[in-house]
């Protein structure tokens, strides 16, 4: 059967972002922007640290996902179910794709339905595109049918109007989306949980999703692949200014966990996230979990299940020595550490 057109378009996407091209190359995630305060008293037995945390109602090993990144291509299935072995060995949540591709053709459900036959218990999340959310006629029967082939712990909702704005076969037709999301959240049991591409979510944007019923806020910020210039290299053009837009995630985490003083939910920082430091970074500015795509799918395809796996746990480790630099033993106590302004050192 030939490739539909929205198969090639992901097959696109997902050998294009195996290059550095599509990074941002101004604009950084501000992560570097912070200090840690060290804590020459620390107490802290290193073997006593604890990385594990809850995603909603279950218990993960690590406050990390690895993001949505791909599905509805036949090279998917095969990316799907190594990432899906990872996060089984380490016990860590996991994101399928964005599913509109199972809802125009059941042919393609294997390579999403793969991540959950592999991940075993793990938190699966869902996927689909605030573009589908809007214009959907039958929403809640859509939204179901994606939840139950996956088995999906949580709904992700990604929100990416730059790259709709930018992509030749793009759907920039927002309108009623926030009506919708709100019918979504009352009606369906599973969290769903909203994320931008890249661009950044603002306390404002995020304040009025969180108002629409949301479960969780994953920022993904400026600073790590920028879909603009992924659709601009598909399409061969080029706007320096587009290449670039975006709220850098540091900033995103700082303010959105700001309405964590009058609401609950689950803060997720990804946009940028590549190394052990800004995983802890973005904790101590409030965020619950962190997220990575890009570097994770790079890595696999280096070096495979193990690449990853070992990749993952070098950044907690990373992790973990800072935790006892700061007198942490456990993910709540680094959330309440203070970071400094580099600023204000000098």
């Amino acid at each position: 059967m030939p490739e539909s057109k929205l198969s090639s378009r992901k097959k696109d996407h997902i050998q294009l972002c195996m290059s550095n091209d599509v990074e941002y190359k101004v604009k950084s995630s501000g992560f570097e922007n912070y200090e840690f305060v060290h804590a020459a008293h620390t107490e802290i037995d290193l073997d006593e640290i604890t990385l594990s945390t809850r995603l909603f109602k279950k218990r993960i090993s690590l406050p990390f996902i690895i993001s949505c990144m791909t599905g509805g291509t036949a090279s998917s299935e095969k990316i799907n179910e190594k990432l899906a072995l990872v996060a089984k060995h380490l016990n860590i949540p996991i994101g399928v794709g964005s599913q509109r591709q199972a809802l125009e053709n059941s042919e393609h459900h294997s390579t999403y339905r793969v991540i959950r036959e592999k991940a075993g218990s793990v938190p699966v999340l869902g996927n689909i595109g605030a573009a589908q959310i809007a214009k959907s006629i039958n929403l809640l029967d859509e939204i179901k049918l994606l939840i139950d082939l996956i088995e999906a712990d949580a709904m992700v909702i990604h929100l990416n109007p730059l790259q709709e704005l930018l992509q030749k076969e793009g759907e920039p037709e927002f309108k009623g989306f926030r009506k919708n999301l709100a019918k979504i959240c009352s009606k369906i049991s599973t969290p769903i949980i909203v994320k931008e591409v890249g661009s950044g979510i603002s306390k404002t944007a995020a304040k009025a999703l969180l108002e629409a019923g949301v479960s969780g806020i994953d920022v993904a910020g400026a600073g790590g692949t920028s879909w603009a210039k992924v659709e601009m290299m598909r399409n061969n053009f080029h706007e320096p200014f587009l290449e670039e837009w975006g709220l850098p995630t540091a900033y995103c985490v700082k303010t959105v966990n700001e309405l964590k003083k009058k609401q609950k939910f689950t803060l997720i920082s990804s946009g940028g996230i590549n190394d052990g430091e800004k995983i802890a970074k973005s904790i101590a500015l409030g965020a619950d979990l962190t997220a990575s795509a890009r570097p994770i799918i790079q890595e696999l395809q280096k070096n495979d299940i193990e690449g990853v796996v070992n990749l993952i746990e070098n950044w907690f480790s990373t992790v973990k020595k800072i935790m006892y630099l700061t007198g942490c033993d456990k993910i709540k106590d680094l959330q309440k550490v203070d970071l400094l302004r580099k600023a204000e050192l000098y």
